[in-house]
């Protein structure tokens, strides 16, 4: 199908209160902008209470870019109609009659939004049984062979057949600012952690080898993230990180560390920097083994 749009869905914004819900999705909306015009794009952008619509000629291109927004649960490639039910019969058949026949079963999932004369089990109903007139196919609610959403709001309705995981959480730069303190890729991950709650992110760097990983990172998820150089055998290395953080008003830190290891040094470093430094020290890996953590970093891209 040639679809029309991508509509984009989010989760916890909606628990938010009108303020803090409008501010959130703005920011949202202006994280899409922006990684679309870094990957040379053009795209328009429509929000409605609970959903915002995406319109691009280059709908594979957009759901590589939506994957890396965080902020995103789902997202849909889908075609727009109106809500009059000749119109919705119309691209229903569209959908169907090339993929359905009297060996496969089907399933309409039917939404709606909004004041009409019909009710939603009508329209999965009418819409059904032309379509079952047309193809022959069955219907299966539990175990269809294809199913067709139809999302009805006010005087449109929108047909899509999948539903796109996103990265979740919140948009980035919702939340303060955490300085990240990196040398191996898994403490990378400790930063996409606090990205994906909305922080923007501060890399403190303390090992070289990692700069290819973290510009690529930095790159790939659309993060407009500094990188600071630092010696980790530096004499006064908590002054340091202290000082860096005041000037760059961070809220807190972030590391790699896990306990998932036998080995004491871990635990000696984790209590000496809890003891040196100002602001809170955030683990988000603390209570992950080795193999989850390579697993996520590979998932990500962070590890190939």
């Amino acid at each position: 199908m040639d679809y029309d749009l991508i509509i984009i869905r989010y989760g916890e914004l909606s628990l938010k209160s009108d303020y803090v819900r409008n501010k959130f999705e703005l920011k949202l909306v202006d994280n899409i902008k922006n990684a679309f015009k870094l990957n040379n794009l053009n795209c328009e952008l429509r929000r409605e209470r609970g959903r915002i619509y995406l319109y691009s000629d280059e709908i594979s291109q957009s759901i590589e870019i939506l994957k890396r927004i965080f902020g995103i649960t789902s997202f849909s490639p889908a075609i727009e109609t109106t809500s009059d039910t000749a119109d919705m019969i119309t691209l229903a058949l569209n959908f169907c009659q090339k993929t359905l026949n009297k060996e496969k079963s089907f399933a309409l999932r039917v939404t709606r939004t909004g004041e009409h004369d019909f009710s939603s089990q009508d329209v999965a109903v009418k819409l059904g049984n032309v379509i079952v007139d047309a193809t022959k196919a069955g219907v299966d609610l539990s175990n269809p062979d294809f199913e067709l959403f139809i999302e009805i709001r006010d005087d449109n309705a929108f047909f899509f057949t999948e539903k796109i995981r996103g990265t979740g959480g919140l948009p980035l730069g919702t939340q303060g600012k955490v300085l990240a303190l990196v040398d191996t890729p898994r403490s990378v991950l400790a930063a996409w952690y606090l990205m994906r709650r909305g922080c923007d992110i501060l890399f403190l760097k303390t090992n070289n080898q990692i700069v290819d990983t973290l510009h690529s990172f930095i790159t790939n998820w659309y993060a407009e993230s500094d990188i600071i150089e630092c010696d980790p055998k530096e004499k006064n290395l908590y002054e340091t990180v202290n000082k860096i953080a005041s000037e760059r008003s961070c809220d807190a830190f972030v590391t790699g560390h896990t306990i998932y290891v036998t080995s004491q040094d871990i635990l000696s470093d984790i209590k000496q920097f809890k003891k040196h430094t100002n602001l809170p020290i955030l683990h988000p890996l603390i209570a992950m083994d080795f193999d989850e953590i390579d697993k996520k970093c590979m998932e990500l891209g962070i590890l190939e």
